[in-house]
This record gives structure tokens, sequence and C-alpha cells, in this order.
């Protein structure tokens, strides 16, 4: 795992595969970027150069408990700073929940700098009650019960990860953290913006493929939904459920793989550069 510096802190990310088509993936919100890995060594197992990212308040990155260190723009800041550090000028971007939300912000404050976007459980219009219902109990009790969420750490923390299966792992990943930068974040997110509103996300030019998942409140279907058909150039695709994804992934991968590779197929030229280069020739 690398890191870079982000001002006064560091970001941690790890590289899989190489060459010339690279993805960034982000992960949900309050996991580590371990989320990514089986997708991130099947992506790059098929030719692909991926890069996980912790946002700052995850995983393996600084965690300050100053909330107004986080928000949806801040992370997607630290998003394009990551391309910067790798040199590169252009990249597909995806990532699930958190990160979904974080490649829209993306989308709208640096679009020259996007090949692509994974959209996997945005969390726009639709999730209000949902997210209410979630997160304001977590953000009590990480804020007001931080002394019981320590003893839950330190529990955490001494459970073997290598003697558990993968996503049980990753799950106690979240559990593992400190209570307080976590509660810092909710406590950011709560007051910033979510998501780009609908008349900048109808603006967004990059290819978009939208994931979607049923019988979610905090990620209802029907944000997905809207999402495509806001974006110019989005594409919806139907996961059965949450659960696919992590452990039934082949038709979502193959979905993810071949949207990668439309991304990087050569663009055409606008109209009146053909006409102007057929002129001359």
């Amino acid at each position: 795992m690398a890191s870079f510096r982000y001002g006064k802190y560091r970001l941690a990310y790890t590289v899989y595969g190489d060459g010339p088509r690279t993805t960034v993936l982000l992960p949900g919100l309050l996991f580590s970027q371990r989320m990514h890995i089986p997708l991130a060594r099947e992506l790059a197992e098929r030719g692909n150069r991926v890069v996980t990212l912790d946002l700052l308040g995850h995983g393996r990155s600084s965690r300050p408990r100053d909330m107004r260190q986080y928000s949806m723009e801040q992370f997607a800041q630290q998003t394009v700073a990551l391309l910067d550090h790798l040199d590169l000028a252009e990249a597909v971007v995806g990532g699930t929940s958190l990160g979904a939300n974080v490649t829209l912000n993306v989308a709208t404050a640096a679009p020259d700098r996007l090949r692509g976007m994974i959209v996997e459980m945005p969390v726009l219009d639709n999730a209000l009650l949902g997210c209410a219902i979630a997160f304001t109990p977590l953000m009590v009790s990480l804020t007001f019960g931080e002394p019981v969420m320590k003893l839950l750490q330190t529990g955490a923390r001494a459970i073997p990860g290598d003697r558990l299966p993968f996503w049980v792992d990753v799950v106690l990943d979240w559990a593992r953290q400190d209570p307080g930068p976590s509660a810092a974040v909710i406590q950011g997110l709560f007051f910033g913006r979510v998501a780009p509103p609908q008349p900048e996300r109808e603006t967004i030019a990059a290819p978009g493929l939208v994931i979607g998942h049923p019988r979610d409140p905090v990620h209802p279907f029907s944000d997905a939904d809207a999402l495509a058909r806001e974006l110019p150039n989005g594409r919806l695709v139907d996961a059965s459920s949450f659960f696919e994804m992590r452990f039934a992934p082949d038709r979502l991968t193959d979905e993810i793989s071949a949207f990668i590779d439309e991304c990087w197929k050569p663009r055409k030229a606008p109209a009146k550069r053909r006409r102007a280069a057929a002129r001359s020739a």
C-alpha cells in the first residue's frame, strides 16, 4: 500500500496491474479500499491498471477529528489529487455509495479528467428519509457513545483477520477504526452537499455506468434509475441485490469490464475538425 501527501495529511492507495488505462475505485462510507480488492484484481487480470483509494478519514489514510475536513467536494478534490500524484491526465473513476457520489462530484468539478464513471448505489433525492433513519443513530452512537464504541473497536481489533471470511473481515475493518474520526466524517457530510443537483447531473458528458439495487432504502433503485436517465451518456444495470457484486460478481464484473473497454476507445473528432482535416487532405 502506497501513500501521498495531501496538504498536511496522507492518503493511502494501492495499485493493481499496469498499462495505460487506469480505473480508480472509491469505497463506501467508513469502509476501507479493501472492499474493492476482488473487483480491482479481476479488472487488472483483464488488462487494466486499477487504483483503490482510502479517502480522508477512511482506512489507512489520515483520520482527523475535525468535521470541517470532510465533504463530498473535498473527497472529489482528493480523487483529482490522486490523478495528479500518479501523473494521469484521465481515468475512469467509480465507487460504491459514498464513492459513487464522490465520482459525480469529480464529474462536475473536473470533467476533463474523467474518461468514464462507474456509479454503484448512488445516494440522491429519494434517499433522504432512508439516510436520516440509518445514519442519524450511527452519528449519535459514534459521538456520544464513544467510550462504548471504543470497546467495540478493541474487540474487533482482537479478532485475527486471516481467520475470517474476506467480507466479514472487511466489515470488521469498519468497526476497528477509532470512533471519533468516524463521527467527524458523518457530521461533515451531514452539513454539506451530498451530490450535484439534477441540473448539474444533466450536464455531465462522461459516459456513466449506473448500477442499482432493489429493496435498499438508503440506496433506492429509483435514484439509480433517475440518474441513468439524467446523464446524457448514462446506462443502467439492474443488480439483483447488494450481495450480487460481493458474492456472485461475474455478471456485473463483465459489465464493468466491457464499459471500461468502451470508455478507452479512441474518441471521434468533432464534426468541424473532421471536415477541416478532410479539406486539408
